[in-house]
């Protein structure tokens, strides 16, 4: 081995380990003294009262799936409590048919608010003030081949909100 290749590999590894790289995925951000988490029902300010129950199950069952974090429903025997508020909730055609003037795509879109608080401190570890989310979903045109679909898309709009939620918890984003 030649001096100068004695001289790079420590100066390669060196400015590797120091340059603040690191694996996604592997930071937390939420203190190691908090291990429950209570998440009531959301504040809801809309008419698709159904959220604000549902969205609260999603994230508890993805925290249950991806951390370290017992969920527990009494915010008096969590160490954190996840609040939220429902700012708004809209259903609107996005695409129609031009034949009939009917809907044939909808958009659901949701605004929320949320913000995990330390309960001891009142420290808020994690917040996210106006979140937009968006999920589309197909009418049929001919009532006889009609299937509500509204109710899968919130479904599938709730699990986005929670994995989001979730992953933003855990890195800080």
């Amino acid at each position: 081995m030649t001096k100068r290749a004695a001289f790079a590999l420590p100066a390669l590894i060196a400015v590797t380990v120091s340059c603040g790289y690191h694996v996604g995925g592997t930071g937390e951000k939420v203190p190691k003294s908090i291990q429950t988490i209570a998440i009531p029902a959301f504040n809801a300010f809309v008419a698709r009262y159904a959220l604000a129950d549902e969205l609260p199950q999603q994230i508890g069952r993805e925290f249950k799936a991806r951390t370290r974090f017992r969920i527990v429903t009494d915010p008096h025997e969590a160490d954190a409590i996840l609040e939220g508020t429902i700012n708004s909730a809209f259903a609107f055609p996005t695409i129609y048919d031009p034949a009939s003037g009917k809907a044939t795509s909808v958009a659901l879109q949701v605004n929320i608010s949320v913000k995990l608080v330390e309960q001891r401190t009142g420290k808020v570890i994690y917040a996210r003030p106006a979140w937009g989310f968006r999920e589309d979903y197909e009418l049929s045109v001919d009532p006889h081949q009609f299937f509500n679909e509204s109710g899968p898309a919130q479904d599938r709009l709730c699990r986005d909100v929670a994995r989001d939620l979730v992953s933003g918890i855990m890195e800080d984003f």
